[in-house]
């Protein structure tokens, strides 16, 4: 399995803090914001991981990650084009780089602390008896989680379905921004449609896998989403310091 970390984006709401630097480079306690990702990576033994980013800002990313020897990896660069062009457009950077393997992939923004090992092994294994799936990762947001995508489950795991920022949300289970996803992802990337927004949508890559159902959903204990607002930002830099400083 490699990994994919997608770190471009507008951060058009975080545009003060951000009009010299890409907001992934912006501090969460005591480190840059990547590095967060990155430690999940190397946390389930991923080897080789792709960074895109925007063209003015991958040299930061160089400057600051090298080649991720302080992670155990290596790390490769890609250059997003279109910064506002989706996830999933992010996302087919990677098509040459992945070679036929089953990819992870984070987005720069999400601070997590849940070891993905168990679930990803269980994904490989998966694979290996159906040749098929996918996995996304939720978080139980009871009174956020419209704000998201909803993801609606089924008891053994599999999902029934997933809404974009519904008005009433079926469950109160937010779709994080980490995926797993099989070697046809790049094939199915390429039938998809650009949404009322203009954007090649994660959510409609994901209703491929649950049409077919092979997309099954993992819960995590606790999430971030620290590149949303100012105030995201705040809450991702105290809820890490109070995490950090409560383990010393």
């Amino acid at each position: 399995m490699k990994g994919v970390i997608l770190a471009g984006g507008l951060a058009t709401r975080l545009q003060l803090l951000t009009k010299v630097t890409n907001k992934h480079l912006l501090p969460v306690y005591d480190k840059p914001m990547i590095y967060y990702p990155l430690e999940a990576m190397k946390r389930v033994g991923i080897k080789e991981v792709l960074l895109t980013t925007a063209g003015e800002h991958v040299g930061d990313f160089a400057n600051l990650l090298q080649s991720g020897d302080d992670f155990d990896i290596r790390l490769y660069y890609a250059i997003q084009q279109n910064r506002a062009g989706g996830i999933a457009e992010a996302l087919n950077l990677a098509k040459e780089f992945a070679r036929n393997e089953p990819i992870l992939v984070i987005l720069g923004d999400n601070i997590f602390n849940f070891d993905l090992k168990k679930s990803l092994s269980a994904f490989e294994n998966d694979l290996k008896v159906n040749k098929k799936g996918a996995m996304v990762f939720g978080v139980h947001l009871p009174a956020l989680a419209g704000q998201y995508g909803v993801i609606e489950m089924g008891k053994d795991g599999n999902v029934i379905s997933i809404e974009e920022k519904p008005a009433k949300p079926k469950s109160d289970i937010a779709q994080t921004g980490i995926y797993a996803y099989d070697d046809r992802v790049f094939s199915f990337i390429q039938t998809l449609k650009p949404s009322p927004r203009g954007q090649l949508e994660v959510t409609d890559l994901n209703n491929i896998y649950l049409r077919e159902g092979s997309l099954r959903c993992e819960i995590i204990d606790w999430w971030i989403d620290a590149g949303t607002s100012p105030d995201e930002l705040l809450n991702a830099n105290i809820q890490v310091a109070e995490r950090v400083n409560g383990n010393k």
